[in-house]
């Protein structure tokens, strides 16, 4: 019986391969991870090689998978020990208990869980700053295969307090990978667990809600089931907090790189249009790139700026960001701010948690979703065009539409559960979306809203 590689080999490599059998290199990848070729690809290899049945590699028969491979393990007893070959855990608060293996770097944290729905892009949604205070369960269970690099990434540190996966993070096998995820994480403290069932803890968060979770991954292998849970119990939850002030810029700064392409890289705003000030609520770079990009010189300022200190670099527009944690909190100070710009008629755009910020100041109320929207697959309707845009999505609050005072209206609704997600004064130059226009990582529908906010200053400017 020949091995995987030497039949590649026969082929003429793992490209040629493909290329040969019509598969994909990922499926080339797949036979040597797993050393055999499956069923379906032998009558093309018998083909091109020559070789006989027996020849093929069909691998050992599947081992009987354990506990920790295959399901959730929930168990609120201590005494029911550590299941053979788990090294990591993720309690939640009301008790129950998820054995996998650890990856990345050591360590416990405590944080809401919470899940995304995305295929692509796991290294944009780690750094992603509003996924402060939150560990993210993927519902995709390959995460890792392309490895991470220093380009996708919309902060400079990760700010998601941890990583679970369904299965192991795999060697990279992306062209423009520079470092394996798993050491990515550990030089940025991150820890992750993999091998439970995630499809299980999805639902357990879809029925219930996101919970209070701590993951540990313990550089001793000791776990002490009742302290991580009186750990999450004792954590207050996102409701309430206001997380923009952490992760926001501590001084403002200049931008003018463009958008990313490929061979390019990114550019550089070279003839600037527009001069636009961005409130850095947890802001990520690909937004800024997008208002680059449409011909906007972007100042950047903290998430604390006044009024005073937003209006005195007489911007043409003013930009509020995105950012994590409980808007109400957050608009304390940010409000003020914001109805100080909107007096003096300045266009202003928002996403997110500044979609969020812009409906308070105005005079309506947020709440929180009993979910919350987070992956890069949801369907948002344009109420004045009809059309329907494939969204990139990341918060777990949103605006009551039901409290939307006279002279604002609502643009967009989710077509998952019919809650906001745009609104526009009809009496100031203002409007927001509760989605993510920039993507990073996401489908690119939404980058024209960049363009309707350089318009409506044009309009503005025109008088």
């Amino acid at each position: 019986m020949r091995t995987v590689e030497d039949i590649i080999a026969l082929l003429g490599g793992p490209e040629a391969a493909a290329s040969r059998l019509g598969i994909g290199t990922e499926a080339v990848r797949k036979w040597r991870q797993s050393r055999a070729i499956p069923a379906k690809h032998w009558p093309s290899v018998l083909a091109a090689t020559g070789l006989a049945l027996d020849d093929l590699p069909r691998g050992e028969p599947a081992p009987r998978k354990t506990r920790t491979e295959t399901a959730v393990t929930d168990t609120t007893s201590p005494e029911d020990g550590v299941p053979e070959g788990a090294t990591a855990v993720l309690v939640l608060a009301d008790g129950a208990v998820f054995w996998g293996r650890g990856f990345g770097a050591h360590g416990t944290s405590v944080a809401e869980i919470c899940f995304n729905t995305g295929m692509t892009g796991y290294q944009e949604v780690l750094t992603d700053p509003s996924y402060a205070g939150q560990t993210i369960c993927f519902t995709f269970p390959h995460i890792g295969n392309v490895g991470a690099n220093p380009e996708d990434i919309e902060a400079v540190t990760p700010v998601a307090r941890g990583l679970i996966v369904k299965q192991d993070v795999t060697e990279p096998s992306n062209f423009r990978a520079t470092r394996h995820l798993d050491d990515w994480l550990k030089s940025h403290g991150v820890p992750g667990l993999a091998g439970l069932d995630t499809r299980a803890l999805t639902a357990r968060i879809r029925d219930g809600g996101p919970p209070t979770g701590v993951l540990s991954f313990p550089e001793d292998g000791r776990f002490d089931l009742a302290a991580l849970r009186a750990r999450a119990e004792a954590w207050p939850g996102l409701e309430g907090m206001d997380l923009a002030r952490d992760v926001s810029t501590r001084q403002s700064y200049s931008w003018d790189e463009t958008t990313w392409t490929l061979g390019a890289g990114f550019g550089k705003l070279t003839e600037p249009k527009f001069k636009v000030v961005a409130v850095d609520y947890g802001a990520k770079r690909n937004i800024l790139r997008c208002l680059a990009a449409a011909g906007c010189a972007v100042t950047v300022v903290p998430a604390t700026a006044t009024a005073e200190d937003i209006l005195r670099h007489a911007p043409d527009g003013v930009f509020l960001s995105n950012g994590p944690g409980d808007p109400a909190a957050t608009g304390e100070y940010a409000v003020p701010a914001i109805q100080g710009v909107l007096e003096k008629g300045v266009p202003t755009f928002g996403i997110c948690l500044g979609h969020q910020l812009l409906a308070l100041a105005l005079g309506a109320r947020t709440y929180k979703l009993d979910r919350g929207h987070r992956g890069a697959n949801q369907p948002v309707k344009d109420l004045k065009t009809g059309k329907v845009e494939i969204t990139s999505q990341n918060h777990g609050f949103a605006v009551d539409e039901n409290s939307l005072p006279e002279g604002v209206e609502v643009t967009h609704i989710s077509l998952f559960d019919g809650s906001n997600e745009g609104i526009a004064s009809t009496k100031l130059p203002a409007f927001s979306v509760q989605y993510h226009p920039e993507a990073s990582p996401g489908p690119t529908d939404s980058h024209y809203l960049f363009h309707r906010f350089t318009a409506l200053i044009e309009q503005h400017k025109a008088g």
